[in-house]
């Protein structure tokens, strides 16, 4: 089969355009990876290369040996991605000892992985991990309104979570376990990944102050349902805050644990604090 014919890659696709189309995606910002399962690896395998030569993680991730990834690359543009796939995106493969990647397909105009490799790399190793193997996609968007909220709020995770709950209802069932934050750190870098990673641990969410979101998820569709969500709440608090700092009447605590109670969430006690 073709490797523009598959359904991961095309839904692949259809994500990264849906995420543009928000106004997520200024210029090259963001970038979005895949962990491929061994039945789609086997079904494109005649038409991978391995022509290129290995190349440094820039961090050890042996928990991934052996696993392929579809990437989006280093500079490429998203609203570049549907018009021209094979130039923007690439499937990658990490090595026996998870140290290095070569890639497979792809970039066919020159080209590297997200320069923020090693960072996807790092949580999708925690999230296979910590969901059983369950997890494969990992996002990172420029959602604006999240972005603006980091310089309102207190960078904690009890606040942001409190206060992305009480914004729309459905967020304690979409996120029953929070969302965790990372004060301002270099884009990029080993301390941005570590600190996201840790979180990773406990949240499907992290928020990167002044920069954006990083979500992880089962599939396209749940992860970009997820980052959609937490963006859609940011968004009514952001109008709320600019209306006025008061507030009337809001989701009380004793309302979330009801809701956790009639939709069978867990929600954790230390978001329901009296404000």
């Amino acid at each position: 089969m073709r490797v523009l014919d598959t359904k991961f890659v095309r839904g692949f696709i259809k994500m990264a355009d849906d995420g543009f189309q928000q106004g997520w995606h200024e210029r090259n910002g963001g970038n979005l990876s895949y962990r491929l399962t061994p039945h789609e690896v086997d079904g494109i395998s005649s038409r991978l290369s391995d022509r290129e030569d290995w190349t440094p993680i820039g961090t050890s991730v042996p928990g991934l040996a052996g696993e392929y990834f579809l990437v989006t690359g280093s500079g490429k543009y998203f609203r570049n991605i549907i018009v021209d796939p094979e130039a923007c995106i690439a499937i990658i493969e990490v090595d026996s000892k998870g140290e290095n990647y070569r890639i497979r397909w792809g970039l066919v105009e020159g080209g590297v992985p997200t320069s923020e490799l090693d960072t996807h790399l790092m949580n999708h190793e925690v999230k296979k991990r910590v969901t059983d193997n369950k997890h494969r996609v990992i996002y990172h968007a420029h959602t604006t309104n999240t972005i603006a909220l980091t310089f309102l709020l207190p960078l904690k995770d009890e606040v942001f979570t409190r206060e992305l709950w009480e914004c729309a209802t459905e967020c304690p069932v979409v996120f029953p376990e929070g969302v965790g934050v990372v004060g301002w750190m270099v884009p990029g870098g080993r301390d941005i990944a570590i600190a996201t990673s840790k979180l990773m641990e406990q949240y499907n969410v992290a928020i990167w102050a002044h920069h954006g979101m990083f979500c992880s998820g089962v599939d396209f569709d749940e992860t970009f349902g997820l980052m959609h969500t937490v963006e859609k709440s940011a968004e009514i608090l952001i109008k709320i805050l600019s209306v006025s700092p008061k507030r009337l009447q809001s989701i009380q605590p004793q309302d979330f644990r009801d809701l956790a109670k009639d939709f069978h969430v867990t929600l954790p006690e230390k978001f329901l604090y009296e404000k």
